[in-house]
């Protein structure tokens, strides 16, 4: 989880915790990981016998980006909602 000081640059972000409020009053949260941070979780699982050595990913959760940073993931998260995609995505908390 990217959980950043005053002083890092935000466009490194590659595992993000979000939550999403929205006008009509739901909220939304998501786990925003980048493409190869799942590689790198993958590769260390593998040494070290997690996730049946490595073979798969999972979250409850878990959106795949691309790209890091919070301007890119913005962009995403923006995207999903101008589509209604948004709502296959991410997990609707309780109100």
């Amino acid at each position: 989880m990217f959980l950043p000081n005053a002083d890092e640059d935000l466009e490194l972000g590659d595992n993000i915790d979000v939550f999403v409020n929205l006008k009509d009053g739901s909220r939304w949260s998501a786990t925003i990981i980048i493409l190869a941070q799942v590689e790198i979780l993958m590769k260390r699982w593998a040494a070290s016998g997690e996730a049946l050595g490595g073979r798969y990913f999972w979250c409850s959760d878990g959106l795949i980006v691309r790209d890091a940073g919070i301007s890119n993931m913005t962009q995403v998260l923006a995207g999903l909602i101008e589509t209604g995609e948004f709502t296959q995505i991410l997990q609707r908390l309780d109100d």
